[in-house]
This record gives C-alpha cells, structure tokens and sequence, in this order.
C-alpha cells in the first residue's frame, strides 16, 4: 500500500464554518468548540487546571488552529492568549471567530513558524500550552528552548506527543498515519530528555492515548454518515484519503501501538 499526502488542515480551515464540518465537530467532540485534534472539552478544562491559569494569565497557544481553542481558553480563565499557526487559513479564521466572540483585546493570533525562532520577548508568557502538533515540529530541541525563552520564570509549558511509538508499527502504518502533514515518531523518553535539555523540568506525565483512540473513531464515523455533503468540499480522493488516516489513527491508539502523552514542564525560578 502507498499513502499518498492528503490535506487535512486547508480544507477544514478555509471551509470551518461549514454546515457539514460543523455537524461532524459535535458528533465527534460532544462539545464544539473549533477543535481540530484529538482532544475535547472535558479534557482541555483538566489542562487548564494543570496550567493553573488565572485571570492575570497569558498563555502562548502553539498550533492554535482555528482559533477556537485559544478562545475557549481565555474564557475559562479569563486571561490573554496569544495563538500562533503556520496556516494562513486558521489564522484568519481565528481572526473572525475572535472578533466575533468580542475578545479582540484578549485574544490575538499571529502567522508564525512555531518551528522557527518565535517573535516575542524574553520571559514573555506565563504558560504554553501545544496540543497534538509536538509531532510537526522537526527542530523540537530548538521549539523547547525557544518556550523555555519566551516563559516567565516559573512559567509553566504542556504539550501532547499523539505518535510515542510504543509497540510495532508496520511502514504502511507509518505512512499512513503522517498522510497530513510533517511528522516526527519518536520513541518513549525521547521528550523527557528534550525537555531536560532545553533546561525545564518535567513535573507531570500523563498518557492520554484513550481521547485519541476515542476521538479517531468518532470522527471517521461521522464523516461516514456526511460523506456527500464532504465530497462536495473535499473531492472523492481527498475524502477517502482522510477516512483511511483516521482508521489508522484509531486502529493505531486503540492498540496502543502508538500513543499519545501529555508532558507539564517548568521554566525554574
């Protein structure tokens, strides 16, 4: 079997609001709230919990997406977030949905490469937090150092890892899985000892595999039933192309052949 690259993130970004993309986002998530990676409401309130946010807070989103995230997390605490994405398409929609939800003066959203040396001053955020794009960044040591920069001391970064190869994962397998996009497999302790590198301290570690086998199912279910409405957006190739990378995905975590981590780190005082 050959895997040939499908676009996940375009797509859904430049059609986010969408009826049928927004049908699929409740059946999968419960809770809607402009995700667009395996985590849900339930458990981005738990990392904020983690974060220890307050209405003083700013966080740095990496990865933000669409903006839905980054607005659901200033709402909860009712802090400042800043998100950054190398999507032209998520940013202007994060854009619109922050105008939109009247939080201009607390939400802001920038063009960036994550992966690059961030625009922001030293000691600038109180906390980080990257949801299921760890995977995307090839330079990862240098990503960790620049957090590791940009955090106030005793500022606080968390980040999730959904590819910890953690059992035998075939190449169609692998191919599969990275159909989307960039991606770097990484073997367990490889971020521990990053994160030690880049000079924080890992503080908490948890695995959280069980939302992603979870969530791949769902999605890949909903989009069966809205495969019509899908193949007017997305073309019949591009549609079966993404069913085959959310099977894998959930073949993949239900199996724990690969799993997802979560890793809360801290910038010393």
């Amino acid at each position: 079997m050959t895997s040939r690259n499908v676009d996940l993130f375009d797509s859904t970004y430049s059609h986010f609001e969408a009826d049928v993309l927004g049908r699929i986002r409740r059946k999968t998530f419960g809770e809607d709230f402009g995700q667009n990676s395996w985590t849900t409401a339930d458990e981005y309130r738990r990392w904020a919990g983690w974060l220890g946010l307050s209405g003083r807070s700013h966080v740095l989103e990496v990865a933000s997406g669409s903006g839905g995230p980054a607005i659901f997390l200033a709402e909860l605490c009712g802090g400042r977030v800043t998100g950054i994405d190398i999507n032209k398409h998520g940013i202007a929609t994060a854009i619109e949905r922050a105008a939109a939800h009247d939080l201009g003066d607390r939400v802001a959203f920038r063009l960036t490469d994550a992966d690059a040396v961030l625009p922001f001053a030293d000691q600038m955020f109180d906390a980080i937090l990257c949801v299921d794009s760890a995977n995307h960044f090839p330079e990862r040591l240098r990503v960790l150092k620049e957090w590791h920069r940009v955090l106030k001391p005793g500022g606080i970064a968390l980040f999730t890892d959904p590819v910890v190869v953690t059992g035998l994962v075939s190449k169609d397998e692998l191919a599969e899985r990275s159909s989307v996009g960039s991606f770097l497999f990484a073997p367990p302790g490889v971020n521990e000892r990053l994160i030690a590198e880049a000079g924080l301290a890992l503080i908490r570690q948890e695995d959280v595999t069980a939302n992603a086998a979870m969530v791949s199912k769902r999605w890949h279910d909903a989009r069966a039933e809205d495969r019509e409405a899908l193949v007017q957006i997305e073309g019949d190739e591009r549609y079966a192309g993404l069913q085959r990378f959310f099977a894998t995905v959930h073949h993949l975590t239900s199996e724990r052949r690969l799993s997802r981590i979560a890793y809360l780190a801290q910038r010393s005082s």
